[in-house]
């Protein structure tokens, strides 16, 4: 019987609600929002980057020492600033994980005690930093993020199926245990109305008084067992309440009353199927992916990193200087720089070769990882796919054994009422009531948890042969 101010809600209703409003499903957005930024600020590594860098200002008055021609060593005094302006435009090569870039430069130079001033400056310059037979970071981070990402994408959306099936676990809880609670209601009810005209009989010595204790132990039984099925409907109620984050100071709502889904959906799932989906939606056929990527990564950086190291460093541009800023623009002279910095290991007792060679069992075990995991994954799909057209038609058995049972039951007590029934029989009429009820919620259960559990593991939705999305 439901309570007043309960709330009435189907199990699609729950499920709708945990994913607006849970904390779980709240927290998988905010992650998805984190990870969409990430991936923002790893593309924009890739454009070109526009900068403004410098000292201004750059004041000194200090003692500084100079030495002296007969090498002895003088403190003179320093009053100066030293101020520096360079804008650059820089962009990285991905291809060959170097870099080149643009800029101009000019610097103001300040002698206060000699009260003078100079200029010098860069108006341009084009530079370039290219390294050498060196691993590339940015060529393997352009093939590795963008799984990354995409995996981080369908990790979203199995987060929220996470918390369909959490949700659904908590609706059948509650939901059992409102069942649990008006079957105990009913059999105390029952019981009192049975142990008083049980008492009539033995007045009318139509049964023994062995009897009548034991239907009156049965009413007490039955009491007990109400107050500990309102305890379980409490705990219950207030779990999905915090899941589903219902404030408990809401006045308005103080209970659940849970409609049972006695209705299943019928759609026909095929298991290739099932797995192609699982393999093209689920974040852990992209995770695969990209750790099979990483480890070839890892090996190739092992590799290049214990050879020959190069990087070559060119810059070319023009120069001046001058009293005033407009002498730097006018008529200035060539600038270039190249410099090649290179280290080449020659002795290093067989350090190289054991990190390359660690590198690659590291792949191995990678590959080998990824293999047993996608056996399992399949495994759990071909599980799943023939554990719920099994639980189909479980949910169809114990609804009709609870028919069943119950009618026995009303049978059974007429038969008692008419002295044709012995309190015995009555008891095991009743027991098997009350768990032929039972026994139809929890196939219930089982296949609506299959049901979420078969979405979660494939992203999609059979019922209406769509893409979660």
């Amino acid at each position: 019987m439901a309570q007043p101010n309960a709330l009435k809600m189907t199990l699609e209703e729950v499920v709708t609600l945990a994913r607006e409003q849970s904390i779980a499903g709240k927290q998988a957005a905010t992650l998805k929002k984190t990870n969409y930024w990430k991936y923002r600020s790893f593309l924009a590594d890739f454009k070109p980057q526009l900068s403004l860098d410098g000292s201004l200002p750059s004041f000194t008055r200090s003692f500084i020492q100079v030495q002296q021609p007969d090498g002895t060593i003088a403190f003179q005094p320093v009053s100066l600033n030293n101020s520096l302006l360079n804008l650059s435009l820089s962009q990285n090569i991905p291809q060959t994980g170097g870099s080149i870039y643009v800029q101009q430069q000019l610097q103001r130079f300040d002698n206060f005690l000699n009260r003078t001033t100079l200029y010098n400056g860069i108006p341009f310059a084009f530079g370039i930093s290219q390294p050498l037979f060196r691993f590339n970071q940015m060529k393997w981070d352009r093939r590795i993020e963008p799984l990354r990402y995409a995996e981080s994408n369908q990790q979203y959306i199995e987060a929220m199926e996470q918390v369909a099936l959490d949700a659904t676990g908590l609706y059948f809880d509650l939901l059992v245990a409102q069942v649990n609670l008006q079957i105990a209601e009913t059999n105390r009810a029952n019981n009192d109305t049975l142990y008083t005209i049980a008492k009539h009989k033995l007045e009318l010595g139509k049964i023994s008084r062995n009897d009548l204790l034991q239907l009156q132990l049965s009413v007490l039984n039955a009491r007990k067992d109400l107050a500990s099925a309102r305890q379980s409907a409490e705990v219950a109620s207030l779990k999905l309440r915090s899941f589903i984050n219902i404030q408990t100071n809401n006045s308005q709502v103080r209970s659940f009353d849970l409609v049972i889904p006695d209705q299943v959906r019928s759609f026909d799932i095929d298991l290739q199927q099932a797995l192609a989906e699982a393999f093209a939606n689920r974040s852990d056929a992209i995770g695969f992916q990209r750790k099979r990527l990483e480890a070839d990564r890892d090996v190739e950086k092992a590799r290049k990193e214990n050879g020959l190291n190069a990087t070559l460093n060119a810059d070319f541009g023009l120069t001046n200087r001058g009293n005033r800023p407009i002498d730097v623009y006018i008529q200035p002279q060539d600038r270039q720089s190249v410099v090649l910095q290179f280290i080449v290991p020659i002795m290093t007792w067989g350090r190289a070769q054991a990190r390359t060679e660690t590198a690659r069992a590291n792949q191995q075990l990678t590959v080998q990882t990824v293999e047993q995991a996608r056996r399992t994954f399949e495994q759990q799909i071909y599980t799943q796919v023939t554990l719920i057209d099994m639980l189909r038609q479980q949910v169809k058995l114990t609804a009709e054994a609870d028919q069943i049972a119950q009618t026995r039951y009303q049978i059974a007590q007429e038969r008692f009422r008419l002295s044709d029934l012995t309190v015995t029989d009555l008891g095991i009429a009743t027991q098997d009531k009350d768990r032929a009820r039972r026994d139809a919620i929890l196939a219930l259960r089982d296949y609506w948890q299959s049901y979420y559990t078969l979405r979660l593991l494939t992203l999609y939705d059979f019922d209406t042969n769509q893409k979660l999305q």
